[in-house]
């Protein structure tokens, strides 16, 4: 089910970018190889994937071939968020030849990487199903593709942390160094955004008694220990949501599944994917 990108700013304009950037890097003046074929061929080609994923990028297709030829058509055999099998059919071509090879590889970097994103996502949200704990993905993702990872992880069943620098606040060790302490750090950011949500990573149990003095409204455990992370929660409860982060893997993960934490994140949601083997086949002329 393709998810909700209410929260996601920016993501329309972004797929319009990155994909105009990418076929300026890969076409620049033009498909010399193309040309081999005659400019009024027309061909149908399907894309395949060659292992079981989570298909994420149907609007990066799309807006491909919107960019380089309006008139092929897509045709669409299941939707982002759907699971797809090895040797399935996920998406067919038809039109111009031409046009099909040009946008080929632009089209299917961005599915294999979309998919990957959101195939990891996938099994990291089935390590704590049934449990009340969301799984977070963090800014640890490639450059000039944040939205579109965002997304991805979303189609995985997993959650957004913040956009950016700008949505909400995540005071770590340099800026609590760098403002004063928790208290002063907390105190100025509800001055400059009131309203947005201030998080505050700590280190210890005695800093996570300063962030929950401080009204901090997330505390972000960083490599605590199983004996802390429960003193934690006891101190916590009621007060402000508890957010484990550092070291966490999908082994860690299932030991931290039975805790009563709120969330849990992770950079390994975006930065440590592996692309799905994808492969497009050119059928006869249409």
């Amino acid at each position: 089910m393709t998810p909700d990108t209410a929260n996601i700013p920016n993501l329309l304009k972004d797929i319009e970018r990155t994909v105009r950037e990418a076929l300026a890097e890969d076409v620049g003046d033009g498909d010399i190889t193309a040309q081999l074929i005659p400019a009024e061929r027309e061909a149908r080609a399907k894309v395949i994937t060659r292992e079981d994923c989570v298909f994420c990028g149907k609007a990066w297709v799309e807006e491909v071939f919107r960019q380089l030829d309006p008139t092929l058509r897509v045709i669409w055999h299941l939707e982002d968020g759907d699971r797809a099998r090895a040797d399935s059919t996920l998406f067919e071509l038809v039109g111009n030849a031409r046009t099909i090879l040009t946008g080929e590889r632009c089209a299917l970097n961005f599915v294999q990487t979309l998919s990957g994103t959101a195939t990891t996502a996938a099994s990291y949200a089935a390590l704590t199903k049934g449990s009340d704990i969301r799984i977070l993905d963090t800014r640890k993702t490639i450059p000039g593709l944040r939205t579109a990872q965002k997304y991805a992880v979303l189609c995985g069943g997993c959650n957004n942390h913040r956009i950016g620098l700008f949505d909400a606040f995540l005071i770590k060790e340099n800026h609590i160094a760098a403002a004063g302490g928790i208290n002063n750090a907390v105190r100025q950011a509800h001055q400059i955004k009131p309203g947005a949500l201030v998080e505050v990573e700590v280190e210890s149990i005695d800093e996570l008694t300063q962030a929950l003095d401080a009204g901090a409204d997330v505390i972000m455990l960083d490599e605590f220990t199983d004996e802390m992370t429960a003193e934690a929660l006891k101190l916590a409860k009621g007060r402000a949501k508890i957010e484990i982060s550092g070291s966490v893997n999908e082994e860690r993960l299932q030991q931290l599944s039975g805790l009563a934490v709120d969330y849990i994140s992770s950079g390994s949601l975006t930065k440590h994917l592996r692309a799905i083997d994808l492969s497009l086949r050119l059928q006869s002329d249409t």
